[in-house]
């Protein structure tokens, strides 16, 4: 499964969106660092099953709608010159390492200053956080290249070393090649054997924007000024109210409304059942969706997997005519795969021992056999064919 993560200042809202996307247990509360230890949750990416197209009865999905899980972290929060130690230090910067995107919530409404302290709305400038979280990042990652930098241009002077691939050896952990840092090197315009210490930082915050692409959700959106909301929307934040998809999933579990997660508005099945309190918190929680088109939760998630990471997903199904596995379950599974991905890479996700044992795969549309370098789309249903028993 992919990893997404959840960072930005204490009490910006993190973990009650950490909470309403994984309705996994997360302390809340109205002060800095409510969060020590990271959160560990499962998330859902939402998309079209292929069932209602293809006319099949699918136990896997929702009205259609299939959920794919991924990892979801919830950071503790970090504040300015965290990579130097401040707040709770940047030990959790190391918990971003994991993560192949990250969601970084900040608190639209300017209710709270640089360290997560309440200071009322309007009251804070939520542009400085979002300036502060890439800046604390590419700190941490120059920290790390500059323990090494010695030794690297040491043995960049000696004959057959390869900078590049010591620079990327050096940050294993971020997934970065030889060829990632050969690539910054031309956008930059730099050459790593004659850098400078201070020609490192916009080559570290390169490395972060290729390692940890970023999306930035503007949480609390619903209690921000209007000019807050208008400044923070031509930065092309996406906005969210963590605090109204929590209600609705809980109210939705109560069976108090229909309602999934993504969907636009909800409907309540039995208005006799509700309380005035709970009718006026509904009608609020409508309010806020209109203006959003939801609550901006499961479109923040889906955005980071299809946009961000460029994942499509993908169908492997053991019977190409009936669309199923042996046991007859009907698009059994479904993967979230990287855009260009081949029936090859398919086979290993599924099993590696499929993978090596690779044959060839069928589309199960078309019910052609198709190459195995052949581009994987959106909703593809696929047969592995492989001598793996």
């Amino acid at each position: 499964m992919i990893t997404l993560a959840l960072a930005g200042k204490p009490n910006c809202g993190k973990s009650t969106f950490f909470k309403a996307a994984t309705m996994a247990h997360a302390e809340i509360a109205n002060y800095p660092f409510t969060t020590i230890n990271p959160n560990f949750g499962v998330a859902y990416v939402r998309t079209k099953c292929p069932c209602r197209e293809l006319r099949l009865t699918c136990k896997k999905c929702v009205d259609g709608n299939r959920f794919v899980a991924v990892n979801l972290i919830d950071v503790a929060g970090l504040v300015p010159d965290a990579h130097k130690g401040k707040g709770l230090g940047n030990q959790f910067l190391d918990h971003l390492r994991q993560a192949d995107a990250i969601l970084h919530i900040v608190d639209a409404s300017g209710g709270t200053d640089s360290e997560g302290n309440p200071v009322g709305a309007g009251n804070h400038d939520p542009a400085d956080d979002i300036r502060f979280l890439g800046f604390e990042m590419t700190m941490w990652v120059y920290g790390i290249l500059e323990k090494h930098w010695s030794k690297l241009n040491r043995q960049a002077q000696g004959k057959g070393f390869s900078i590049q691939q010591g620079v990327a050896e050096t940050f294993t952990g971020l997934g970065i090649t030889a060829e990632d840092v050969r690539d910054i090197e031309i956008a930059l315009k730099m050459d790593l054997v004659y850098a400078k210490m201070e020609d490192l930082v916009p080559f570290c915050a390169e490395i972060v924007k290729l390692s940890k692409p970023m999306l930035v959700v503007g949480n609390k959106f619903d209690e921000a000024p209007e000019a807050l909301r208008a400044k923070l929307a031509e930065k092309k934040v996406a906005f969210a109210s963590a605090a109204s998809e929590l209600a609705l999933r809980n109210a939705a579990a109560a069976n108090l409304i229909h309602y999934l997660p993504g969907d636009p508005q909800f409907t309540i099945g039995n208005e006799g059942a509700l309380s005035a309190a709970q009718k006026a918190g509904l009608a609020k929680i409508a309010s806020v969706m209109k203006q959003n088109n939801g609550t901006g939760v499961q479109q923040a998630i889906n955005r980071a997997a299809f946009e961000l990471l460029d994942r499509i997903v993908v169908y492997p199904v053991e019977d190409e005519n009936h669309y199923c596995n042996k046991q007859g379950d009907v698009l059994p599974d479904a993967f979230l795969m990287k855009k260009g991905s081949t029936p090859h890479d398919l086979a290993y996700q599924v099993h590696t021992d499929i993978g090596k044992a690779f044959l060839y795969a069928i589309d199960a549309r078309t019910k052609m056999r198709i190459k195995e370098s052949h581009a994987l789309k959106d909703g593809d249903i696929i047969k592995i064919v492989s001598t793996a028993k």
